[in-house]
């Protein structure tokens, strides 16, 4: 009996393992599958880094605060053919999501890919989705995992903005927040950020 229990809780702990890497493997390789925001590496510490971002066209939406508020289903439809020229737009990574100084977000972005803007994005149907440019520049990068709660992103900006005094550096304007994962994943599978420009 004893040696059942045995076999059978090492078959337990194999498909446990076995589930969390084809869980870690699906979320790395949907990741690569996306055009992400062209930048270069200026500088890296683990989980923190300074980044030199080229300038790119995003489409963006409000959001009430930290609450969607419906912005991520307009932007989907938006590359879906809900655009004047009814044209399918490939999803990139991150989501954007820039926020006042204390935090709170207010509209969220997709990066238009760059042939499509290239070629001029569409211009949106809906009249709360807009086409904006997101300033190239060096900015300051803190990753972490999880659900990214709007306490979670309040405890990671001022992280982060004592790494960027820490490095004798300025921080400018107010800060980005990013996301590189569906809603779906599980907080421990999930990318997100938190950019400040720096000068």
């Amino acid at each position: 009996m004893k040696m059942k229990q045995f076999y059978g809780k090492g078959l337990l702990f194999t498909l446990i393992a076995i589930t969390l890497i084809g869980g870690v493997a699906f979320v790395a390789t949907s990741r690569a599958g996306y055009e992400t925001a062209a930048f270069d590496v200026v500088k890296k510490d683990g989980k923190f880094e300074i980044r030199k971002y080229a300038a790119h066209t995003v489409v963006t939406a409000p959001m009430n605060g930290n609450s969607q508020n419906g912005s991520f289903g307009k932007l989907f439809q938006y590359i879906s053919g809900n655009n004047q020229s009814d044209q399918k737009i490939a999803m990139t990574t991150p989501v954007f999501m820039p926020a006042d100084g204390a935090g709170a977000t207010k509209e969220m972005q997709f990066v238009v890919p760059g042939d499509v803007a290239q070629n001029g994005a569409p211009k949106p149907k809906e009249s709360s989705v807009k086409l904006k440019k997101m300033n190239g520049g060096n900015y300051a990068v803190l990753r972490y995992s999880g659900r990214s709660d709007s306490s979670d992103r309040r405890m990671k900006l001022a992280e982060l903005k004592k790494l960027i005094k820490a490095e004798g550096k300025t921080a400018s304007g107010n800060p980005i927040f990013a996301g590189y994962d569906p809603p779906w994943t599980p907080g421990v599978m999930r990318r997100n950020e938190v950019l400040l420009k720096v000068n």
